[in-house]
């Protein structure tokens, strides 16, 4: 098993910085890292964090899927993910022309419900099953808006912008989760629903990087602004998930703070609906959320003990979704392994391919901990080898 691929996230670092006329030294001074960490990412003895790539992106002023995305999974995987991403690419251009209809219109009824399973087809991480279903459903959606513009039309295309939005992201195009959210925002407002416009805006907070905090914040305050009045459970769970949006962008900025501050908040809400809100626009809002996104806040901040010791105390129902258990078990792998637990953190690996394989794959908090674990083990078990192949390693 090679320990050192010229494709790793390190060696792109080093020939973006290159490129830019910059040695270690000067690149070092420019991020909030020190030389020898840069030295180690560089070689690739030690895993870029994504707060250590945003930062570099940043300096380098580059976007950071230069660095990190799609470049990271082998040509096959890429090729693949390519031929699933185009079609949604493809239907999302139409969106403000006279779509093209194939098939026999269908009600607006049974697309809302096609629209509500797509996105759950995302959360039960069937990413290519919802990729292939996206395409004509979008196309079918954009035709029935234009001919029959009713508020329940523009919800369900909205709601079917956000899904791919979240399938763009999850398979590692950026660029195209960017346009899906603005197609979402386009027909949130002619829907005239704050509460899938405040949505968009948690959505594209999470989408900026650390560089970015300052955007992220004024993102999450213009969807609370949407909200403002509004003491619906909806409206309650959606502010809910908008503190924790916040609480990540302050985790970015490794503002402890703030980061504690809207935890709260987000835990205030939490009990305001009920302790869980499950079903609200499959935010899955609640007591539960609010720890896993603070064991995450503390991974940002490189506090690895607090979020391992946070990540122990969290008790997931049999009713989480797979997507979010999946990223528990991730999220928990890496705090494993900068603790000096690389057994553990291969069991969760493990357990993450087995229960959402997809997700795992193209997951990069998953591409990182593997490095890590090949880079520190001095004889890698035959499972590790196994896995880092399967990711694309």
């Amino acid at each position: 098993m090679p320990t050192h691929d010229d494709e790793h996230t390190g060696a792109r670092i080093r020939e973006q910085r290159k490129r830019a006329g910059l040695t270690q030294r000067q690149l070092a001074d420019r991020i909030p890292y020190s030389y020898s960490l840069l030295n180690q990412v560089e070689c690739g003895a030690r895993p870029a964090t994504p707060a250590f790539v945003d930062a570099v992106a940043c300096v380098l002023r580059i976007d950071a899927t230069v660095l990190t995305g799609p470049a990271d999974v082998s040509e096959v995987q890429r090729d693949r993910i390519a031929a699933l991403v185009r079609p949604i690419r493809e239907a999302l251009a139409w969106y403000d022309l006279d779509a093209p209809m194939t098939d026999p219109a269908r009600p607006v009824a049974d697309l809302a419900v096609a629209a509500d399973q797509v996105c759950q087809d995302v959360r039960a991480t069937h990413l290519r099953k919802a990729a292939r279903n996206l395409p004509p459903l979008i196309t079918a959606l954009t035709a029935a808006a234009q001919a029959n513009p009713t508020t329940a039309t523009w919800q369900a295309l909205a709601s079917t912008y956000r899904t791919a939005h979240d399938v763009a992201l999850k398979l590692g195009h950026r660029d195209l989760a960017t346009i899906a959210l603005d197609r979402m925002g386009w027909a949130a407002e002619r829907a005239s629903d704050p509460c899938l416009g405040a949505i968009r805006h948690y959505k594209r907070a999470l989408g900026h990087k650390r560089a970015d905090h300052l955007l992220g914040q004024r993102l999450i305050e213009a969807g609370q602004r949407l909200l403002e009045g509004d003491t619906s459970r909806e409206a309650l769970a959606v502010a809910g998930q908008l503190h924790l949006g916040a609480a990540a962008v302050a985790a970015r900025a490794e503002d402890a703070a703030a980061v504690a501050t809207h935890i709260a908040q987000a835990r205030e809400l939490a009990g305001r609906v009920g302790g869980e809100a499950p079903e609200v626009h499959w935010l899955s809002f609640g007591y539960v959320n609010a720890a896993l996104h603070e064991m995450t806040a503390s991974l940002h901040q490189r506090r690895f003990d607090e979020a391992l010791s946070q990540a122990r105390r969290i008790r997931l129902p049999a009713s989480t979704l797979t997507s979010r258990r999946a990223r528990y078990m991730v999220d928990r792998a890496v705090a494993e392994m900068e603790t000096g637990h690389p057994d553990h953190a291969l069991r969760y690996l493990l357990e993450a391919r087995r229960v959402a394989p997809e997700q795992t794959r193209y997951h990069p908090g998953a591409r990182d901990a593997i490095t890590g674990l090949l880079h520190t083990a001095r004889r890698p078990p035959d499972t590790l080898n196994h896995l880092a192949a399967w990711i694309g390693l």
